[in-house]
């Protein structure tokens, strides 16, 4: 019996299970945050919260299916929305963001395995740190953008020197931590096209389609689940 490499769907599998076992031996997994850890995408529950949100969630499909940079579209989408202090804190109150079925006991599990867990997000500070608080996640452990205030509370924009606030800033968090901390093997998980684009550095991507299928994604990657259920039976082979 002959394997013929050049069938594709023999690469396929071969590299799906290179992956599997780069994610069973990660010293280092990132998670997206909206649509991914959490089932909604922050920036739209904030825009209906606000009342304009029709507007942004037709600008974030943009964004996350790859067809406008992803700083272009956060720009636009928070020049519609111009939030202020006390709405974002209002909204966290009021709308707590959900947690994606499995991702708690996912995260416990990769802590008491001495995995680092990071969630490097698009989204906005604000609400990422109130998800790393229930995923017992250090908050030194959180990327995400800074919205900007004036002293009255109005909106003044967002912090632009943030990676997270450009189109390839999630490969850029990854690079800036293995060469902080040496991790060998960095998987990221995400149900967007900016998380797709943060492998490489990452060495293996798991495209997530819990909350969302985003079809780009799907079709390219290696590994697509709709589970974290699924990624705990992997970490049980162990």
């Amino acid at each position: 019996f002959e394997v013929n490499f050049t069938d594709p769907y023999i690469c396929i599998m071969t590299t799906l299970s290179q992956t599997k076992e780069i994610f069973r031996r990660a010293d280092a997994v990132c998670f997206d945050v909206d649509s991914t850890v959490i089932r909604e995408e922050g920036i739209d529950e904030l825009a209906k919260f606000c009342g304009v949100g029709d507007a942004v969630t037709e600008m974030t499909h943009k964004a996350m299916g790859g067809s406008v940079t992803f700083k272009t579209a956060l720009t636009e989408r928070l020049s519609i929305i111009r939030c202020s202090r006390e709405q974002v804190n209002k909204l966290i109150t009021d709308h707590p963001p959900q947690l994606t079925a499995g991702i708690k006991e996912l995260v416990d599990t990769l802590h008491q395995r001495n995995v680092k867990v990071f969630l490097v997000s698009g989204g906005f500070r604000c609400i990422v740190e109130h998800v790393s608080t229930q995923l017992n996640i250090p908050l030194h452990h959180v990327y995400a953008n800074r919205l900007k205030f004036y002293f009255n509370g109005e909106f003044a924009g967002f912090d632009e020197t943030q990676p997270t606030s450009e189109s390839n800033g999630k490969g850029k968090v990854i690079s800036m931590l293995k060469e902080k901390h040496g991790f060998k093997n960095v998987v990221m998980i995400g149900d967007g096209a900016t998380d797709l684009e943060a492998c490489p550095p990452a060495n293996a991507f798991i495209g997530f389609g819990g909350n969302v299928v985003r079809q780009q994604v799907k079709e390219r990657s290696l590994w697509y689940v709709t589970s974290f259920r699924e990624l705990l039976k992997e970490l049980e082979k162990i």
